[in-house]
């Protein structure tokens, strides 16, 4: 998916709430603005949206030295998020289709994200009962494919998020990869935060390669690619992922919520709602 105009001015506000959350004084603000407008006026737009972000992000990182400003914010989701388990586990398992719900909550949990939403505050918004599905909701296909997988790829996307994807993995009865970011990008989830949240007890935990807020293939290792290509399904976590892997020729559920006009456009989703996606599929 390539870069559209709005996104720029998302790029730049990203930038601005990272540095606030770094402590930035005002002369350290501008200069970082400077070369994020540099950046943002000489690169292509051919390219998709989280390959933007990560050189705005990582001229962030070199200019005040700070290469994980969420890392505070990480770790704070993936305990509140863990003292719901209980109560995802029960939803769960009272419900007339637990597969289908624990997709649902598993979208629920991408309202996690610090670069989408200035305001974000799990305490305040997590609500097991009120939020919206699209009819983009492909959970019939996606059975049809888990009933013949004999593995599945896991695309991460948050630091906390990731409680609500292994409640998730704890209902497939196959073997499963999780794949996480590499190097710290915005609230993305690194190894550390996928064991935090007790992945390692439910799915392989491998790194991606990427420092992207999003699989972009060709920053990721040969390992990954491989699995990648190999996997039987595959489930692709958040926005960024999809702006990143929607052209790609392989069978990918996308599960995530629509958190901008142009995502909302392009899968014809409301703004806000749960989506699950399924691309090059077939029954």
């Amino acid at each position: 998916m390539n870069t559209e105009s709005q996104c720029l001015s998302c790029f730049r506000d990203q930038i601005i709430r990272a540095a606030r959350i770094q402590g930035c004084d005002s002369e350290t603000l501008e200069k970082v603005l400077i070369g994020v407008d540099q950046i943002l006026d000489s690169i292509s737009m051919n390219i998709s949206p989280p390959e933007i972000a990560s050189l705005a992000y990582r001229h962030l990182a070199e200019r005040t030295g700070i290469y994980d400003p969420y890392l505070d914010h990480k770790k704070k989701s993936t305990q509140l998020a863990l003292s719901q388990v209980q109560s995802l586990k029960n939803i769960v398992q009272q419900a007339k289709d637990p597969l289908r719900k624990a997709v649902e909550l598993a979208g629920l949990g991408n309202m996690i994200d610090y670069g989408a939403d200035a305001n974000f505050d799990l305490e305040r918004d997590l609500d097991f009962d009120q939020y919206n599905i699209s009819n983009e909701f492909h959970i019939k296909e996606f059975k049809t494919y888990l009933a013949r997988a004999r593995s599945i790829l896991y695309l991460a996307d948050n630091a906390g998020e990731t409680v609500f994807d292994r409640i998730l993995i704890e209902a497939f009865d196959i073997p499963v990869t999780y794949a996480v970011k590499s190097f710290p990008i915005i609230n993305d989830a690194l190894f550390e935060d996928a064991k935090d949240a007790g992945i390692d007890h439910v799915a392989t935990i491998i790194r991606s390669g990427t420092n992207c807020p999003g699989t972009i293939l060709h920053t990721c290792t040969n390992e990954f690619i491989k699995i990648f290509e190999d996997a039987d399904l595959i489930i692709s976590k958040g926005q960024g992922n999809y702006e990143a892997l929607s052209d790609e020729n392989r069978p990918i559920f996308f599960l995530l919520k629509v958190k901008c006009d142009l995502i909302s456009r392009q899968i014809n989703a409301p703004l806000g709602s749960l989506v699950f996606k399924g691309i090059n599929i077939k029954n």
